[in-house]
């Protein structure tokens, strides 16, 4: 797998957990992902395979909820992420900054909260758009981008304990 692919995917992974947020939120928008969650889901690559993925995601409210730090790590067979994220939500808006540590890549993230999550914009190593559906303790994230390397990434995760 190329670095610049690599990359992409976890841009991708970083945006779409990073905002798995109630659309009820108030400032206090991060303080309901505080913990640990887990779940599967699959990447299509850009020559149409398509391979499983396993995530944990680990995160951490800060500045009374309005601010998210975080810590995803993802695998299977042919990828190994280690990502981290620092969020902040103003109003509507959603602004923020990633990195994957494994390949030294860095970007940014950028959105509005919809009705029954989000709809954000990433940028940085590759750029591409993703939504999130919460309900409860489960979440499904979807990823589109253009490439290098895959075609869109489709997550569920759930909060764990």
């Amino acid at each position: 797998m190329t670095a610049t692919r690599f990359a992409a995917l976890c841009a991708a992974t970083i945006a779409l957990v990073a905002t798995t947020i109630p659309s009820n939120a108030n400032d206090a928008t991060f303080a309901a992902l505080a913990g640990a969650w887990g779940g599967t889901g699959s990447v299509k690559l850009e020559n149409g395979k398509t391979e499983r993925l396993k995530c944990k995601g680990y995160y951490n409210p800060k500045a009374g909820g309005s601010g998210l730090g975080m810590a995803i790590n993802c695998g299977n067979a042919s990828f190994k992420i280690n990502m981290r994220a620092n969020l902040k939500s103003a109003g509507n808006n959603i602004t923020g900054t990633w990195e994957e540590r494994e390949f030294n890549q860095v970007g940014n993230i950028s959105g509005v909260k919809t009705e029954s999550g989000f709809s954000l914009k990433f940028s940085g190593a590759i750029s591409g758009s993703m939504s999130v559906s919460t309900n409860g303790g489960s979440q499904t994230v979807s990823i589109s981008t253009g490439g290098p390397g895959f075609r869109g990434v489709n997550l569920q995760f759930a909060k764990n304990g």
